[in-house]
């Protein structure tokens, strides 16, 4: 019992608790972003236009293997730190154990269902005939580390709730230096293209979820036995409650991609830029705006553990601060990339291989204008989190579709009607600036509930 109370995510200062999470939570989201960005930029420098298209077609299938992901690893998180801040660590092992039982059975499941439906899948994805051989190549190559890259994903919340954010960042860091590494060996010393580029990414996804395998076998905080991965109903369905949020904002964040990967070949067909100058960009710019998102992720996760434990043993003072710390971080880091995304957008682009003005031209449109909002894209994804790791997973799993589902995806579909192009442009922004304001009115409720808590303690 005395162990139960002076865990430091109870008794340690906010701020220092904060960056001791916060610092190797963003550097393994940036880790994990890499995968992505390094392909890109090799694919876009090996293959050129088609293949940056491929790797925004086969993109969808990634967010979906997060979404999984997230919705048993956030959720087995912060099922585990709520539980143990209430001071019962004997359930609390069960939530880890369950979790990394579905981690794992999903990626399988996931990798089979890829193979066996390939072509279809990546024509629904809005692959052009030009593109689908290559996006065919990539993917039936990358979905193979399926599992890896789930177990290494969601495994990384188990660890971190554990108090290790630092070997997650081990895990997804070992990753990428070895993806990065292999790429160009791959690609240009080899000369195998799009399936040098999918082989090195998942020799990396291998190594990261054997890394995540062996932490989760060694857990510290309580022992994980073979009885704890037995997976029971009422273990689950917490567990997928609470990480439902952070799930579903991956699915609809795939929902969009696809909409929106149909809507530029549709009217990019209509317009001077053609059908594949959209759809390169559009995945380029993706990527890159991933960067951003990472740190506002991993900033966001690194909430979880101090909020949920402290959340269950009702400090909400402290509750409040981390949450408040977050943000005012958040906004730093937001404000800078607005900037970054409105100054150097060419030099981005440029980056990721070459092409004509056509090309450049829609590039920095689409940089300058989906994301004019960029400054205040912190307050929902961090707003969704703080919900879910207080033990709300519906006001998580709301705020979560904000900006994805009930904004975005029929702005993309229903402004391009009137406007063209133009249309899906600014789609970006409006959603964006009305999602930050649903949050912040949430948020608001949200501590004054938590201010009348504290007066009735």
């Amino acid at each position: 019992m005395e162990e139960f109370r002076e865990n430091p995510l109870k008794v340690e200062k906010i701020s220092r608790l904060l960056r001791n999470f916060a610092i190797p939570s963003i550097i393994a989201m940036l880790v994990s972003a890499l995968y992505n960005i390094v392909d890109q930029i090799f694919i876009g420098q090996s293959i050129g236009e088609l293949g940056n298209a491929a790797t925004n077609v086969s993109f969808p299938l990634t967010t979906i293997c997060v979404a999984v992901s997230l919705l048993f690893g956030i959720g087995g998180a912060s099922a585990f730190n709520l539980t143990m801040g209430r001071g019962d660590p004997k359930r609390a092992v069960y939530y880890i154990g369950n979790a990394a039982t579905m981690l794992a059975s999903c990626g399988i499941i996931l990798c089979i269902i890829a193979h066996l439906f390939l072509t279809p899948m990546l024509q629904f994805f809005g692959s052009p005939d030009n593109v689908l051989g290559y996006a065919k190549t990539y993917t039936g190559i990358t979905s193979i580390g399926f599992p890896f890259l789930i177990l290494a994903t969601g495994g990384g919340h188990l660890i971190r709730a554990d108090g290790s954010p630092r070997f997650t960042m081990a895990c997804n860091l070992t990753g990428a230096v070895i993806n990065t590494i292999l790429d160009p060996l791959f690609i240009f010393g080899f000369g195998w293209g799009m399936a040098g580029a999918g082989l090195a990414t998942i020799i990396g996804q291998f190594i990261s979820g054997c890394m995540a395998i062996y932490y989760l076998c060694h857990y510290k905080t309580v022992k994980l036995e073979r009885k704890h991965l037995r997976p029971r109903w009422e273990n689950i369905s917490w567990v997928m409650s609470l990480g439902a949020a952070s799930c579903f904002n991956q699915i609809a964040m795939t929902i969009v991609q696809i909409a929106l990967n149909k809507s530029l070949t549709y009217y990019g067909a209509l317009s001077i830029y053609g059908e594949s100058i959209p759809l390169a960009c559009a995945g380029i710019i993706t990527k890159v705006n991933q960067i951003f998102f990472s740190v506002i992720i991993g900033l966001a996760q690194s909430i979880q553990p101090i909020a949920s434990f402290n959340y269950g043993a009702k400090q909400y003072s402290r509750v409040r601060q981390v949450y408040g710390l977050a943000i005012r971080t958040g906004f730093i880091i937001s404000i800078l990339s607005f900037v970054v995304f409105q100054l150097f957008p060419r030099q981005i682009i440029s980056v990721f291989g070459s092409g004509d003005d056509l090309y450049f031209q829609f590039a920095i449109s689409y940089f300058r204008i989906y994301f004019f909002c960029t400054f205040v894209n912190c307050l929902q994804p961090i707003s969704s989190t703080f919900f879910t790791a207080i033990g709300k997973p519906k006001k998580g799993m709301f705020l979560s579709m904000t900006r994805q589902i009930l904004f975005l995806l029929p702005l993309i579909l229903i402004l391009p009607l009137f406007f063209g192009m133009d249309g899906i442009l600014f789609s970006g922004p409006i959603a964006d600036g009305v999602a930050a304001i649903v949050a912040v009115i949430m948020i608001h409720f949200e501590m004054q509930d938590m201010r009348n808590k504290e007066q009735r303690l």
